[in-house]
């Protein structure tokens, strides 16, 4: 007879406190280092405005990728392992009413410095948009068997990017990141219960 033994993750499972303020002090960091680009970088903040229109296209965007991600989810298994490790790593200890700071710190710090500092200084062109995407999808990095995971990151980076640049408009990619964190966060863990 055969012993099945259990993958335990590389990084050992994090209580509910500890996830909050990993994600809070990540948070203030992107902030800290898009701050400090913005004031030694000779760089401006890409435009951010209020916009019911805009804020409408985030939305939709926000809906199409979550509804892409949960397509990539259900028909690439390499993906659907990374993203239930990393899922599980973060949105386990959470309770429900913490996955509004999961929608608003990661939406708003990444936006900020990937979208709003990254592609301006970078130019504000496809390569703008691709090397900012590929550290976004980084930043998702969470241990060796992550890569699948890291290049859906990127992928949605992409979007993100593209998002900001044809909208003109940093609220784009910010209300699409917060959606889709938000609503991809809730779906995963009801189906956990």
């Amino acid at each position: 007879m055969v012993k099945q033994q259990k993958h335990e993750p590389e990084t050992p499972y994090l209580s509910r406190i500890q996830v909050l303020v990993a994600m809070g002090v990540t948070s203030v960091l992107l902030w800290i280092v898009a701050k400090v680009w913005l004031n030694f970088g000779n760089v401006y903040l890409f435009k951010l405005h209020w916009d019911e229109k805009d804020l409408l296209l985030g939305l939709g965007l926000g809906l199409f990728i979550t509804a892409l991600s949960g397509l990539a989810y259900r028909l690439c298994s390499p993906y659907r392992k990374s993203a239930d490790y990393y899922l599980e790593l973060v949105l386990r200890p959470l309770a429900l009413p913490d996955l509004i700071w999961l929608g608003l710190l990661p939406g708003l710090s990444e936006e900020l410095l990937f979208r709003g500092v990254m592609l301006p200084a970078l130019g504000l062109d496809h390569l703008a948009v691709i090397v900012s995407s590929v550290c976004f999808g980084v930043l998702h990095f969470s241990g060796s068997q992550q890569w699948p995971y890291v290049i859906w990151a990127s992928i949605i980076g992409l979007i993100l990017g593209y998002s900001a640049l044809l909208s003109g408009n940093l609220l784009v990619p910010i209300i699409a990141h917060i959606t889709t964190n938000l609503i991809s966060s809730y779906l995963w863990k009801m189906g956990r219960v």
